[in-house]
């Protein structure tokens, strides 16, 4: 008996450990602008020696044009504003359409990409998704809205090496973000599913498609006032 008790005891520390570990490094960055992510680390690791060079540049909230953050959002995330980190609907409808169509269609929140992109590898594995949704919970918990979509538009891959709308908008447009029209803005948004895949300064027929369906749904939706209840 006295064995279980001091083997709890030991499995309760460690996990206290964990979780005060992983408070540390979501909650400064509350107010800290993240210098690197995970993500950015593995691609350079897996790109070592062969010239890879990472493209990035943060940009404040108040540098990011809105109708970028919003064209980012109605792409990725429509019920960002509403949810806790976990749109459920979304999820209900990914596995709606798997037993339709036998594969599951992306049900990721902007919430869970940042989680994701911030502090874990890439692939899949039930470990990453249960880090994925203590991360998440933590973001949320942490982090007010609009940081979080502060730091998912400046960590949010954008093509080869090619990170944060700031350097993706000097990359494909050669302009700094804050000239970014409203069109440009919807390539751009439209491109994140396959960021790699699509160039967004040439854009094909179906990125074209897109970002038509983006501008109507910002329209839709009330334009940059959805977004003021961040702010």
């Amino acid at each position: 008996m006295a064995g279980r008790i001091r083997i709890g005891r030991f499995i309760g520390r460690i996990l206290l450990v964990l979780v005060l570990f992983s408070v540390a490094v979501v909650l400064p960055f509350r107010w800290i602008d993240p210098p690197i992510s995970m993500v950015m680390l593995e691609r350079s690791w897996d790109q070592r020696g062969t010239g890879y060079r990472l493209n990035k540049q943060w940009l404040n909230w108040d540098q990011i044009p809105h109708h970028a953050a919003l064209a980012a959002v109605v792409s990725e995330d429509q019920n960002f504003p509403k949810h806790y980190g976990f749109d459920l609907k979304a999820i209900q409808k990914a596995f709606a359409e798997r037993e339709r169509r036998g594969s599951l269609r992306g049900a990721s929140t902007i919430s869970q990409q940042v989680a994701r992109n911030m502090y874990l590898w890439t692939g899949r594995s039930w470990l990453r998704k249960g880090l994925e949704v203590w991360f998440t919970g933590l973001v949320e918990l942490c982090w007010p809205k609009q940081r979080i979509l502060e730091v998912y538009l400046n960590i949010a891959e954008w093509g080869d090496g090619v990170f944060g709308v700031g350097a993706a908008s000097r990359h494909h447009f050669g302009v700094p973000a804050a000239q970014l029209s409203n069109w440009q803005s919807a390539l751009l948004a439209s491109s994140l599913p396959s960021p790699l895949k699509y160039n967004p300064a040439a854009p094909a027929p179906h990125l074209i498609e897109r970002a038509n369906w983006n501008l109507s749904q910002q329209r839709r939706l009330g334009g940059r006032t959805w977004l003021a209840s961040l702010e």
